[in-house]
């Protein structure tokens, strides 16, 4: 028997991976007739460089609907998959407990995701991928099941 999925939620942060888990989850929520929410989850350093000006939110948006269509492109053309997205910022200066992994779980129980994906943690360890370190915490925490690419 078939898991039920309804909703299946993807983190995404500005990388390769996170669009490859993207459509990962694109085709997850395809094969269970779900739909799919795509986390844009911010890292600090990318929150500074905006409050200060040194990255201009176009390159951040425009990364994120890259992300964004990415996706979309494994999802069917019927539309039975209703795309959505939001973003999160993933650490907090005022909140110590607030970590990628931590938001990531506490937006998936708050939309009642059934299924997440997550970029998986790499062997080369930039410090662009917020996500890959994230992951270990969403696969040892999350409720529900995790796919992690």
């Amino acid at each position: 028997m078939a898991p039920e999925i309804d909703l299946v939620l993807s983190a995404a942060d500005n990388t390769q991976d996170a669009a490859e888990a993207a459509a990962c989850a694109a085709e997850v929520a395809a094969r269970y007739d779900a739909d799919l929410h795509l986390l844009h989850v911010i890292d600090q350093r990318i929150v500074h460089g905006l409050e200060t000006g040194d990255l201009p939110s176009e390159v951040v948006a425009d990364r994120q609907q890259w992300i964004t269509g990415h996706a979309r492109q494994h999802l069917p053309e019927d539309g039975s998959v209703t795309l959505t997205q939001s973003g999160a910022i993933g650490f907090s200066e005022d909140r110590l407990d607030q970590t990628p992994g931590s938001v990531i779980l506490t937006v998936a129980d708050s939309l009642g995701a059934d299924f997440l994906v997550v970029p998986r943690v790499t062997a080369h360890g930039s410090p662009d991928e917020v996500l890959g370190k994230a992951a270990l915490h969403v696969l040892e925490y999350a409720e529900q099941p995790v796919l992690s690419v």
